[in-house]
């Protein structure tokens, strides 16, 4: 399973624009920089996410990009959605059909439940993790709510 350069970098990018909303924001050079990704890339996702009222923007001396609202609001799910979708979602199996018009294991697919059990799992995790849970210095901000959201997390594996 892979996330795309989108997803990834979109992130970051707003991550680094979380972390410097508070001192008046940051250009698309100044991101681009810190985060190692190319002006023209960082600049299509920042719209994305200007688009999609994650950021906004404002000219001038002290302008920039900052946070449209407070990182405690911005959910990682809605963030995901915008940027790339869900891994498993509506047409997935139309779209990996193979060479039919039809998946040959549409009635019965044990793939098709293991998908949307794996994308029923990200999409709870997502949902329960903000913006300033990820901006957490030590790393584990989004942790405790991961093991709170889901007990699963926290019991060992039986084998």
């Amino acid at each position: 399973m892979k996330l795309s350069a989108q997803e990834e970098y979109g992130i970051r990018c707003l991550l680094h624009i979380g972390r410097t909303t508070e001192n008046g924001g940051s250009s698309i050079s100044v991101i681009s920089q810190a985060e190692q990704i190319t002006p023209s890339n960082t600049a299509k996702l920042v719209r994305i996410l200007r688009l999609n009222g994650f950021v906004e923007s404002s000219r001038g001396k002290d302008g920039g990009y900052r946070l449209a609202r407070p990182a405690e609001d911005i959910v990682l799910s809605d963030v995901f959605e915008v940027l790339g979708g869900k891994l498993f979602g509506e047409g997935f199996c139309d779209h990996y059909a193979g060479a039919s018009s039809v998946c040959a294991h549409f009635d019965h697919c044990t793939v098709r439940s293991f998908w949307c059990a794996i994308q029923s799992v990200l999409d709870h995790v997502l949902s329960q993790t903000t913006l300033k849970q990820l901006m957490d210095p030590t790393g584990l901000g989004w942790w405790e709510t991961c093991l709170t959201a889901n007990p699963l997390l926290s019991k060992p594996v039986n084998k």
